[in-house]
């Protein structure tokens, strides 16, 4: 019980480091905890090189790329991202298993007041599965949804961009 509450309050103060709000901090416990069904983990920040994050389609300056261990155990990566909405930016989460296929993806706060529908459970469960192997294209193997063309195009190009960029992380031995 004491090390679940130190895992818990590790992780809680790693991200509020990074200026994540509460309101998503809950969110984001719980998917990582549903998803790889644990109680108790910790998050490990990956340091990326800043020369190496300028070759990459994804950001990676804001230590937004994690291992997830649950005692011990290596389980897989969180990357917490920003992508544009219409006049705004949403946040989502991507979980991945230990081999860079994901797992579950997530949007934690939409900003617009048209577009939330890219948050449902069922147009998400697309991207399950996905590795940098697959090309994903609007229209094409990933559903647009009326009056959220701009967040759809968005997370489809967010989603590509993270797993060519965890791929070229992948090859230079990084994760």
């Amino acid at each position: 019980m004491k090390f679940k509450i130190v895992s818990i309050l590790a992780v809680v103060f790693l991200l509020m480091s990074f200026n994540v709000p509460k309101g998503i901090l809950k969110k984001i416990e719980k998917e990582i905890k549903a998803t790889y069904d644990i109680e108790a983990y910790q998050f490990i920040n990956i340091d990326i090189d800043p020369e190496i994050t300028k070759i990459l389609d994804s950001d990676f300056t804001k230590n937004n790329l994690f291992k997830i261990e649950a005692n011990g155990e290596f389980l897989g990566y969180a990357y917490l991202g920003q992508a544009p909405s219409k006049t705004a930016q949403f946040d989502y989460l991507v979980l991945l298993d230990t081999d860079l296929v994901i797992k579950k993806s997530k949007v934690l706060a939409y900003r617009e007041e048209y577009g939330g529908e890219i948050g449902s459970k069922r147009w998400l469960k697309q991207f399950i599965g996905k590795t940098a192997e697959d090309s994903l294209k609007y229209g094409d193997n990933i559903m647009a949804i009326s009056g959220a063309t701009i967040s759809v195009r968005s997370m489809t190009n967010a989603i590509n961009n993270l797993l060519q960029s965890l791929k070229v992380l992948h090859n230079k031995n990084i994760i």
